[in-house]
């Protein structure tokens, strides 16, 4: 059996959101997707998540949420995130809230573990090693599900390189996350797992990786502190459609999706 999971990436904002909404129906039709999982800590405002945006993306068709540095941004979400078990925080975050790490049913009833990693470099934060984390997740996971789905959000490039290539063979797909630029570097590894170092960003599509391009030159160019927005305009959708294996858990092939509406939202 082939199961085909849909990964959107950064959904950003209330533009992001409106992606999302009017255009999921369509590419689960036009992909055939049995799973779907977005990394949505910046999907309110333009950091963090609350409690009632993650209902809204959950009944707009998304099955399964991952965060990053954002995380605790709302602080709402703080007490209410052990309650929301299918919003997954970094599982490398040391004592905090929520779970890192779920396992869920696509469409066609194949269980699908999705874990969320956070990186250590380029990073204002402090998460344990995400190396071994993953290592400490997938002894969980056996028995349990072949198909994994990898979250790493992470800044730099050399990172999420490097626990694709770590993770090759005993998960089904490590995609990047965070820099909200769709990179060019989809592959299936030689052990069957699927990469890209970035899976890029829904939301606003003419700003500065989503904020508005004014204020983010005028920081650039005074080094004063400004206080961001979104960008306003049209909106672009980014993510990636994995082909997977159910039996065997590889890969079969990774794809990129993207578009963008000129309209905005």
């Amino acid at each position: 059996m082939r199961v085909n999971i849909l990964f959107i990436g950064d959904v950003m904002g209330r533009p992001g959101r409106a992606m999302v909404e009017r255009h999921l129906p369509r590419l689960r039709e036009e992909y055939d997707v049995g799973l779907v999982v977005a990394n949505a800590e910046n999907a309110a405002g333009r950091a963090g998540i609350t409690p009632a945006v993650a209902e809204e993306l959950w009944n707009a068709g998304v099955d399964v949420l991952t965060l990053g540095d954002h995380a605790w941004d709302q602080k709402e979400i703080v007490p209410a995130i052990d309650e929301l078990g299918r919003l997954l925080r970094p599982a490398n975050y040391p004592a905090a809230p929520g779970r890192g790490m779920a396992v869920v049913e696509s469409r066609q009833g194949v269980p699908v573990a999705v874990i969320n990693l956070l990186g250590r470099v380029f990073l204002p934060v402090h998460p344990d090693c995400p190396f071994r984390t993953a290592d400490a997740l997938l002894g969980e996971i056996a028995g349990r599900a072949r198909v994994v789905l990898v979250d790493f959000h992470a800044e730099a490039t050399s990172e999420k390189t490097a626990l694709g290539w770590y993770l090759d063979g005993r998960v089904t797909a490590v995609v990047g996350s965070h820099t909200h630029v769709q990179t060019a570097d989809e592959r299936v590894l030689p052990g069957g797992t699927g990469y890209i170092t970035d899976a890029g960003m829904t939301g606003p599509a003419d700003g500065v990786i989503g904020l508005d391009r004014e204020r983010a030159l005028r920081r650039f160019l005074t080094q004063m502190p400004t206080a961001f927005a979104l960008a306003k305009g049209a909106s672009q959708f980014n993510g990636v459609v994995i082909e997977v294996d159910a039996e065997s858990g590889r890969a079969l092939s990774l794809r990129r999706v993207a578009f963008r509406e000129e309209d905005g939202a």
